[in-house]
């Protein structure tokens, strides 16, 4: 439980910021902060403080273009730069890519948008991820800014994976301690009759690892308990059948109301979210509504995953660490 006033943080406060939590385990809003202004480094420390405390803070009205962007991103870590992006993403900055709903899924590999989102997320969990987690060294972080959403729909929900982990009973968090998983690109897509492009597109670019069921956070030392809905494929050491009913326990306790937080999109919105202490639902609920949603996101490069036996997170295909 927390006892955090608004403007906890001095620095916040001494820069006529407040921090404003959203929900009680998991967000935060900063108001009164620049993103494109000459930030000095104690404001940059505590917004570094209140991501790792709350997980994802949010903050509105900023005037960011692409430049400005990844400059603020660069003041955390260093930005990833992706060999392949989508059509709309801008091709003179490297760092950004662009997400827009109806430009990028539909009509990709023969499917239109509905289609996509079928095959992809055709059970409840499916759609909670965290960013390229079927890497070896999954992004620390990820800053995604609005630049065009619909005028209503498209929330987007973030869980907090440190409260899910310690929400767990003793016996559990003893069991999933020592356990690990393998998580691939493409787990649990449902193919097309026949002939699948999308099918083709995974086999040739497959990625895979073996991470830590529970890692510890390389900044808080927190356990983390490591699963998601899009990427995890098994339990190893467990049978198909043992290691499905794990994940699908470990899965609805991640993704509890009680852990998550939903964000209402507005343009000049900006989230920072940890990327190795949550996983995220995309919305799902604007596909038939017609309105474009147009989002930027720059990814800071991460760590592999260490276990609460030290044993770090092991490659099975497609990826090595700092190499995109």
């Amino acid at each position: 439980m927390t006892t955090d006033s608004p403007t906890t943080d001095e620095a916040l406060r001494d820069a006529g910021a407040e921090l404003r939590p959203a929900a009680g385990h998991i967000g935060a809003e900063i108001h009164g902060v620049d993103l494109a202004g000459d930030l000095d480094d104690a404001v940059i420390a505590a917004i570094r403080r209140a991501v790792l405390r709350w997980k994802v803070v949010f903050f509105r009205g900023q005037r960011l273009d692409h430049a400005a962007h990844v400059a603020f991103a660069r003041r955390f870590g260093e930005p990833v730069v992706l060999p392949r992006r989508g059509k709309a993403s801008p091709p003179d900055v490297p760092e950004i890519e662009t997400t827009a709903d109806r430009l990028e899924l539909g009509g990709r590999f023969g499917m239109d948008h509905d289609e996509w989102l079928r095959r992809r997320r055709h059970t409840l969990l499916r759609g909670w991820h965290c960013d390229h987690g079927a890497r070896i060294d999954p992004p620390a972080a990820t800053i995604l800014r609005a630049e065009t959403v619909p005028p209503y729909g498209g929330d987007t929900t973030w869980s907090n994976l440190a409260a899910a982990y310690a929400g767990l009973s003793g016996p559990v968090r003893a069991f999933v301690d020592g356990l690990r998983a393998e998580h691939r690109l493409g787990v649990g897509y449902q193919p097309r009759p026949g002939d699948d492009a999308y099918v083709r597109h995974l086999l040739d670019h497959q990625v895979a690892s073996v991470h830590p069921l529970v890692r510890v956070h390389p900044e808080t030392g927190e356990r983390v308990l490591f699963v998601n809905g899009y990427y995890v494929e098994q339990i190893t050491g467990l049978s198909r059948a043992e290691s499905g009913a794990v994940l699908d326990m470990l899965l609805e306790q991640a993704t509890r109301p009680e852990y998550t937080v939903r964000f209402r999109w507005e343009p000049g919105s900006v989230a920072f979210w940890d990327n190795r202490a949550t996983i995220h639902l995309a919305p799902g609920d604007t596909a038939h509504l017609g309105f474009p949603r147009i989002m930027h996101r720059v990814m800071l490069a991460g760590d592999v995953p260490v276990g609460v036996d030290g044993r770090p997170s092991e490659p099975v295909t497609g990826s090595a660490p700092g190499r995109w």
